[in-house]
């Protein structure tokens, strides 16, 4: 019940802040985060094998650092991370 509260904390920040796309990037994080505590607790609850939780940290991470160079990129390119310097028919 716990991890379903905090994971609409975290739907909520990512769907109520979208002016920057760090923020954005930050709470798709903490979701994944969420969901990888809560993939865990119920796997240990029943003695079932863990190599799931292993996978889904694997890329988990592969998505952060994509999302990083993203945002890397983004910056070099138009010198802020706003939405709304952004047009989709520069890119």
């Amino acid at each position: 019940m716990y991890f379903f509260i905090v994971y609409l904390c975290g739907v909520w920040v990512f769907c109520s802040s979208r002016s920057h796309l760090l923020v954005t990037l930050l709470s798709l994080e903490f979701i994944a985060l969420v969901l990888y505590f809560s993939v865990y607790f119920y796997l240990c609850s029943f003695s079932y094998s863990l190599f799931f939780v292993v996978y889904f940290l694997v890329f988990s991470v592969c998505e952060g650092s994509l999302g990083l160079s993203i945002l890397v990129s983004m910056v070099r390119s138009h010198g802020n991370d706003y939405f709304q310097s952004y047009s989709v028919l520069q890119c």
